[in-house]
């Protein structure tokens, strides 16, 4: 029992591994961070992903500026994915859905699926080889923002593109007075 358990146990941790590198990624590209977006990527890793195919580093050189001048912010939502390990190879399809504000308050989503192989080197799991697989787009009328009329909403932050993004504060604290609005939303 205990040799079973120590290989399930050995699986999990290998999974919660590669979650944590895609998540990275994820961070990496709405942060604009290129150090936690390049963690996700072993250094000859290769993409393919819209016109774009070459290494991670050439592909953050090329979509980044591209997500700057035409969205104020991106979100990289991750869905499910399903992961299969083989000793130190794995391989991957992860559903994710893309959101982009863009710079004329219009909203842009796409989603699709990265299609990836995971490799294990000097105890780190991270991928070699990424196929970027869109499956839809759409762009929906833009809402404004709820609560922006608030007038301390901001005191803990705002969402921006680097380390002066509320997410990188430690340790975490909060700005705000305690508030319960009186009307319900």
């Amino acid at each position: 029992m205990g040799n079973e358990l120590d290989t399930r146990l050995a699986g999990l941790i290998d999974r919660q591994a590669i979650a944590d590198c895609l998540a990275r990624f994820c961070r990496g590209m709405d942060r604009f961070d290129r150090d936690a977006y390049l963690s996700a990527f072993h250094a000859d890793a290769e993409i393919a992903a819209g016109p774009f195919v070459g290494s991670a580093a050439d592909c953050w050189d090329w979509a980044m500026p591209l997500h700057d001048q035409a969205q104020s912010l991106t979100h990289h939502v991750l869905l499910q994915s399903s992961i299969d390990v083989d000793g130190d190879t794995a391989h991957g399809e992860t559903y994710y859905q893309f959101i982009g504000r863009n710079r004329d308050d219009s909203v842009i989503m796409a989603g699709g699926r990265y299609i990836d192989r995971f490799e294990r080197r000097d105890g780190a799991w991270r991928i070699a080889l990424r196929v970027n697989v869109i499956e839809w787009s759409v762009m929906p009328p833009a809402v404004a923002i709820p609560f922006a009329d608030v007038p301390d909403i901001a005191a803990n932050g705002v969402s921006a593109r680097g380390r002066e993004d509320p997410s990188y504060q430690r340790p975490l604290v909060n700005r705000r007075a305690r508030q319960r609005p009186d009307a319900a939303l």
